[in-house]
């Protein structure tokens, strides 16, 4: 297996499911090109799934989104086979789901993969400790294992102290860290997670999207995350799926799927969402259009700085490494008063990176009083993020 190959953990290949006795007929049909609607006028058969193709990489938050009846749950569920397909194959690290025996089934669901409902799914019968201890003692781990793993958990999701509470009293919100923690006690390699966060209210959905992204960059576990809603899929989603009548339409990065949608009917979907929260710092920052060095002399800096018809000049030093901003009526009076570069270069500089998303910048482009300077990792200078540029980035 190559390195590529390790890297994807499921590869879904040509999968459908269509439900109803004709399905040789309404097989024919979709492939003949009909739409879902026409096959069910006259097959009766209802095409829930049709040839979806796609590489989930490993380590990854993978979102699929679609409006209801789309598909996506469906196809969420044929990942740990509560759904058989109709026809095509699951690879899941290369073997083939179908090949599994009834046992090797039943351990794949016991430690490899995990399900986090929209519902929650709690017993009301036990508490928070006897929740997320369930999966652990239904495998046959010791009290005192799984109640020190559970207890891990329980505290990795914020829920320390209300380990021995009726899951009766908590929050929306705290009943669904519970089903995180249950979840991930089992230590799965994959996190299913079915529209988990629709019941919640703004807020508290806002804050389980945050903690689940540091949760997914501190375990590094490959997350499949079902959703209808499309800031939240470009909030969370390293990649997106987006689908439609049982198929897929585009498979893309957020920030690529935004700029570069497949058709019309995502261009609407993608129409809906901030564009802030997808958009990033490397798409909107421009080149200066002129620098000067430490090393350069005051003279010089005013003669960039008329040449170039500007009011400021950014200055770097040898290795392209931002110092500061230096304003030309600063640069005149240093000049004048025979003062150093360096006693009037304004240091004070709002800084962000390439990475950083527009939506996270704007408090501070609204207050710089110059434009943002972009520093990379390695510290060197980048670019600029000027207002014009955030705004522009909007429409």
């Amino acid at each position: 297996m190559t390195n590529q190959e390790k890297d994807i953990i499921i590869e879904v290949q040509h999968i459908s499911k269509l439900y109803g006795m004709n399905r040789q007929d309404a097989a024919r049909m979709m492939e003949a090109g009909k739409d879902k609607s026409e096959v069910f006028k006259k097959t009766g058969v209802s095409v829930a799934l049709w040839d979806i193709n796609l590489k989930i990489p490993r380590g990854k938050i993978f979102v699929i989104i679609g409006l209801s009846g789309s598909g996506k749950s469906t196809l969420v569920r044929c990942f740990n086979r509560l759904n058989r397909p109709t026809s095509g194959s699951i690879l899941f690290e290369g073997r083939d789901l179908s090949s599994l025996s009834k046992r090797e089934l039943l351990e794949f669901r016991r430690t490899k993969i995990s399900m986090v409902f929209q519902s929650f799914g709690l017993m009301s019968h036990r508490d928070v400790l006897g929740n997320v201890a369930y999966g652990l003692e239904v495998k046959g781990i010791s009290r005192e294992e799984r109640e020190r793993k559970a207890m891990e958990t329980i505290s990795m999701v914020g829920l320390q102290g209300w380990e021995h509470q009726s899951c009766a009293n908590l929050s929306g919100g705290m009943r669904q860290r519970v089903g995180i923690a249950r979840a991930l006690a089992n230590d799965p390699e994959v996190l299913l997670m079915d529209e988990p966060f629709s019941a919640l209210d703004p807020l508290v959905r806002k804050d389980m999207q945050f903690e689940l992204l540091q949760l997914q960059r501190k375990l590094g576990k490959t997350v499949i995350f079902i959703t209808h809603d499309i800031d939240e899929a470009f909030k969370l989603g390293d990649t997106v799926a987006i689908m439609r009548d049982g198929k897929i339409i585009q498979v893309d990065t957020p920030e690529e799927m935004s700029a570069h949608p497949a058709d019309d009917y995502v261009s609407a979907f993608i129409n809906s969402a901030d564009k802030s929260k997808v958009v990033s710092v490397r798409n909107i920052m421009i080149t200066p259009s002129a620098i000067v060095r430490t090393t350069d002399s005051l003279d010089h800096a005013i003669r960039v700085m008329s040449k170039n018809a500007l009011s400021t000049v950014y200055v770097v030093d040898d290795q392209i490494k931002l110092v500061g901003i230096l304003p030309i009526r600063d640069a005149i009076q240093a000049r004048n008063a025979g003062s150093p570069m360096a006693d009037v270069v304004h240091t004070d500089l709002q800084t962000t990176t390439p990475d950083a998303l527009v939506a996270d910048i704007m408090p501070m482009a609204a207050e710089a009083v110059y434009p943002i300077a972009v520093i990379g990792d390695d510290q060197q200078f980048k670019g600029i993020v000027t207002k014009a540029s955030v705004l522009s980035s909007l429409i």
